[in-house]
């Protein structure tokens, strides 16, 4: 790696962003009509344990940016390792984004997703601006975890995830040349 002091452009920036392994969610609220929203977003991250914050960040220019912004609650719908169609189902702009996903209804009606590895249900408590972004904190209510392996996302691939012991390579190779 070198250190560059030239300007850098936001292909550049988003490249070097991208080298920062994420999970995969799907956030998902529901409007004043009832009319049910959801956006994947790999800009999750935990706040707080005490009290239970998390944040995440949405475009401005999503079309269900009007809906997390006026709504009260949200759910972050941590995507596990088969859901990849799910993922890009939502990453779409689309009229009814729900039509055919298996849902159920949250404590505060905002939708959580089936199958998925987790899920957090959340009540807004701020939003600050963020450039093109809004950033939404998030006080989290209700937990639900499975055993399901997550779905992880990196310079612009999905990838699976695994456990890694590098001590366990180093013991076996000692064990090897003994």
């Amino acid at each position: 790696m070198t250190i560059a002091n030239a300007p850098f452009d936001s292909r550049q920036l988003r490249d070097v962003l991208g080298t920062f392994v994420t999970g995969v969610t799907v956030i998902t609220t529901r409007d004043a009509a009832g009319i049910a929203h959801g956006v994947t977003a790999n800009s999750f991250s935990s706040v707080s344990l005490d009290p239970p914050l998390v944040l995440w960040s949405q475009a401005l220019s999503s079309r269900s940016y009007s809906a997390f912004q006026a709504g009260t609650h949200f759910t972050i719908n941590i995507l596990a390792q088969d859901q990849v169609a799910l993922s890009n189902h939502f990453a779409q702009s689309r009229d009814d984004k729900f039509a055919g996903i298996e849902l159920l209804d949250g404590a505060h009606a905002a939708p959580v997703l089936a199958d998925t590895t987790a899920y957090l249900e959340c009540e807004k408590v701020a939003q600050y601006p963020g450039g093109d972004h809004v950033i939404y904190l998030g006080r989290v209510l209700r937990i639900g975890h499975s055993d399901r392996e997550p779905l992880a996302f990196g310079s612009g691939r999905y990838l699976a995830t695994r456990s890694h012991d590098p001590a366990a390579g180093l013991r076996a190779s000692r064990s090897a040349s003994a």
